[in-house]
């Protein structure tokens, strides 16, 4: 049964896993390279550039994308597509049960969609890290243009570490319970996508944040950390602690109350080194006006993976369970 369930993955699996290994090549190509670099001096980021830009973004987006072709390619097909064709009815006429060939399918193909992420989030973890440290300290980008995040916020926070492992996990369990629900390979495929990404955003928006009690620190507001003014008024300022992930912020008066940010800011020329633009930033530091924010600070990123990675890995035993069951007493 395990021979033949790998052999039934072996296409698709020989197509992720040469992909990783391609990729994996050329990171360990440029890695040392790009490490040594880091500790010459000089404008790293700056001059961070070309290959090393392209391979930091492809890297982010494999491991972002790779929940998802999961889910959709090895985990939605995998029993719906033989409750179409009606091959599941020869299985359980043999001498395994059900169950067994449920549960066996999960265990080698899941396994097999853990490691091919566990890898995948390695080899760019491992490759990206002297950028990562780079952009903590900094937060320069790393090519005119391009915008990057200390690894602990939601943009990068999903292609470092250990928790694509578990994102992977309930990925390709959500694709299967699906398509036993569903019973149609294209609708699994659809659903299983769908699902997943509200997943993805509930938990970074809802649930990550809440992990752990976040720090809060109230800021001056200047020149030099004024990140920029929406259309509402209000403002966002950088945090100054090396790479705090900023969960929320907002103006206090000098009573310390929350309030609106005054509307004359608005008319102030862009911060920069002149008077004038100074002058305003005086006069909000002579009227008390300073910002609140609320982060999580950088060296909680391998608490916050571990927890979300744990979650992950319950959740998918729960909907593993759940096709179980349906696949024994909702399905003949």
């Amino acid at each position: 049964m395990i021979w033949l369930t790998w052999r039934q993955l072996r296409t698709q699996a020989a197509v992720v896993f040469g992909g990783i290994t391609v990729f994996a090549v050329l990171l360990a190509a440029t890695g040392p390279r790009l490490a040594h670099r880091s500790h010459t001096g000089g404008d790293f980021l700056g001059e961070t550039h070309g290959v090393d830009t392209a391979l930091y973004v492809t890297g982010v987006v494999a491991l972002l994308a790779m929940p998802f072709v999961i889910g959709m390619f090895w985990g939605a097909p995998l029993v719906a597509r033989e409750l179409e064709a009606g091959t599941h009815r020869l299985a359980w006429t043999q001498t395994r049960t059900r169950t067994r060939w449920l549960v066996t399918k999960l265990t080698v193909i899941g396994v097999a969609a853990m490691v091919a992420a566990g890898l995948l989030s390695l080899a760019v973890t491992w490759w990206s890290a002297p950028i990562d440290r780079a952009i903590a300290a900094t937060g320069k980008p790393v090519a005119p243009g391009l915008l990057v995040f200390p690894r602990l916020s939601p943009e990068i926070f999903d292609a470092r570490g250990i928790a694509p492992v578990g994102y992977a996990a309930l990925a390709f369990v959500l694709g299967v319970t699906v398509g036993t629900i569903v019973r149609r390979t294209l609708p699994a495929m659809a659903v299983a996508l769908t699902v997943f990404a509200v997943t993805q955003v509930v938990m970074s928006v809802a649930v990550r944040p809440h992990l752990m009690t976040p720090e809060h620190r109230t800021m001056p507001i200047t020149a030099t950390n004024l990140m920029r003014i929406d259309m509402g008024g209000d403002l966002t300022v950088a945090i100054d602690r090396p790479g705090a992930w900023g969960t929320a912020q907002h103006t206090v008066n000098a009573a310390g109350q929350a309030v609106h940010p005054p509307s004359w800011l608005a008319d102030c020329p862009p911060p920069g080194p002149g008077q004038a633009s100074q002058a305003c930033f005086d006069r909000l530091t002579r009227l008390g006006y300073r910002q609140q924010v609320t982060y999580q600070p950088a060296d909680r990123f391998w608490a916050f993976q571990r927890d979300e990675t744990v979650i992950y890995l319950v959740l998918a035993v729960l909907l593993a369970g759940l096709g179980t069951w349906w696949l024994r007493h909702r399905l003949s």
